[in-house]
């Protein structure tokens, strides 16, 4: 059976069958064209420094900020060809997207309106637009429209014209396969919880049946898995596991049956126990989640061990990195569904300039408010037009502005809008990198990888692109024994 794809979150639907298109060629939604054969294509011109993932990354393929040949931006789909003439009041060549709709633009622009060319405007009854690579949301313009003679404010859309249809929210991206709990599957599982019965039944163990069950199943069918297990055989599955088998082995086992949404919960919380707080695993969790998953995991949390995971975040960190945490865990970001407009774009740049290396020691709190609210598609057109304008990739300035926990989160968020399989890719080499392995970080992390296997395709490509060898021998080299063929059939 097949489940309606996520448009947030971990994308494509979990144990989805991989893409046949290579790296490079991403599955809708997530990432910009990265050049004609998939991949980065060299960087073209300066900027001369070293970035996040490969020499020149991220890519360019775009002139300096304000040239005329390309943009920045990723470019809006649908809508009808533009008009051979610019619009009225553009330059010769505009650097955004041209103007969308079933009609030619009028000569003059609406009583009260700006000049066309400045912005995306659209007249009543004309297709809306989408965001690069989105599916065809109801889009009513990035967040609200102020009402009639109030000033928008930081961030706001320009006003529609007069008679235009009214503005809201964009749609909702919805809860990733495994965070809703609504969602009911209707799938018979007695004979994967028979086999896993059999598995650990009597003398010995079958380790290889344990694997094969459980290495590839859906996240919406462990619960499903779970529960059958139980009505058919009177006995806990997870308990099975931790009396049968041992070490990493089980720790990679039990990680797959608790599924996505309550192994966030158990990272989370051993993220946040006893002294200390491993902030890996804390950023691992909540940084560039959808506001329905970030929803999800805080009622689960809650559910689970009886207090608000903004209190116990609260109870382990400070200052700033503890406010900025709490504008994650608000869960108001834009939605993936939220259009790129470039006017809102140039506004971003300029404040993240302005708050960084436009003074004399970083306003944190100004770059936090920018980069936790925005969405992937947002901040990758924020990383691109950044480093067009300034000639300074935007990771390379908060690692310059920024330390400690702050710096790690700032970059990470900007890596998840720029490229998550190659953010994914990084992860997981540090994992692996340097005497001895971490290994509960591998396992952690291989885990919530294996959940998406479109991203999985995409991860290989950007490990192989990166560090000129394949994951799942790099994997062979650190690890061994059942540990090891468990976490390899989890990849491939």
């Amino acid at each position: 059976m097949s489940y309606p794809p996520p448009q947030g979150g971990y994308q494509q639907p979990y144990g989805a069958p991989p893409p046949q298109q290579g790296y490079g060629q991403p599955p809708p939604g997530q990432y910009p064209p990265q050049g004609a054969q998939g991949g980065y294509p060299p960087p073209q011109g300066p900027p001369s420094q070293q970035g996040y993932g490969q020499p020149g990354y991220p890519p360019q393929q775009q002139p300096p900020y304000g040239a005329p040949s390309q943009n920045p931006y990723p470019q809006q789909q649908g809508g009808y060809p533009p008009p051979q003439q610019p619009p009225y009041g553009a330059p010769a060549h505009s650097p955004y997207p041209p103007q969308q709709g079933g009609y030619p633009p009028p000569q003059q622009p609406p009583y009260g309106a700006p000049p066309q060319g400045q912005y995306q405007q659209q007249q009543y009854g004309a297709p809306q637009q989408q965001p690069y690579g989105q599916q065809p949301p109801p889009q009513q313009g990035y967040g609200q429209q102020p009402g009639y003679g109030q000033q928008a404010g930081y961030g706001a859309p320009p006003q529609a014209p007069y008679g235009a249809p009214p503005q809201g929210h964009t749609a909702p991206t919805p809860p990733s396969p495994g965070y809703d709990a609504r969602q009911v599957i209707n799938v018979d599982l007695s004979g994967p919880a028979d086999a896993l019965r059999k598995a650990m039944k009597g003398m010995g163990t079958n380790e290889g049946a344990l694997i094969g069950v459980l290495a590839r199943m859906p996240a919406p069918e462990i619960a499903v898995l779970k529960q059958t297990y139980q009505q058919r055989h009177r006995r806990s599955v997870e308990s099975d596991v931790e009396s049968e088998v041992g070490g990493y082995f089980e720790l990679a086992l039990l990680s797959i049956l608790r599924g996505p949404l309550q192994q966030d919960v158990y990272c989370l919380n051993k993220a946040l126990k006893g002294a200390g707080t491993n902030e890996d695993l804390l950023n691992d969790v909540l940084i560039g989640r959808s506001n329905a998953d970030m929803r999800a995991i805080k009622e689960a949390y809650q559910k689970t061990y009886h207090r608000s995971l903004e209190s116990d975040v609260k109870a382990d960190l400070s200052a700033k990195t503890e406010r900025m945490f709490m504008m994650l865990l608000a869960a108001t970001r834009a939605e993936d569904s939220a259009p790129v407009i470039p006017q809102n774009i140039d506004a971003d740049v300029s404040e993240l300039h302005r708050a960084t290396e436009g003074r004399t020691g970083a306003e944190q709190l100004s770059v936090c408010s920018i980069l936790t609210s925005r969405s992937d598609t947002q901040v990758r057109a924020i990383a691109h037009a950044y480093e067009a304008k300034y000639r300074i990739p935007l990771e390379k300035v908060l690692i310059k502005e920024f330390g400690g926990h702050m710096e790690d989160a700032l970059v990470q968020m900007v890596r998840s809008g720029v490229d998550r399989a190659m953010r994914d890719a990084v992860k997981l080499e540090d994992t692996m990198k340097g005497p001895g392995t971490k290994d509960e970080m591998l396992v952690f992390r291989v885990t919530a990888l294996h959940w998406d296997r479109n991203h999985t395709a995409q991860v290989k490509g950007a490990f192989r692109r990166k560090y000129g060898k394949e994951l799942t021998n790099r994997i062979k080299g650190e690890v061994s024994g059942n540990y090891e063929k468990c976490l390899l059939a989890m990849i491939e």
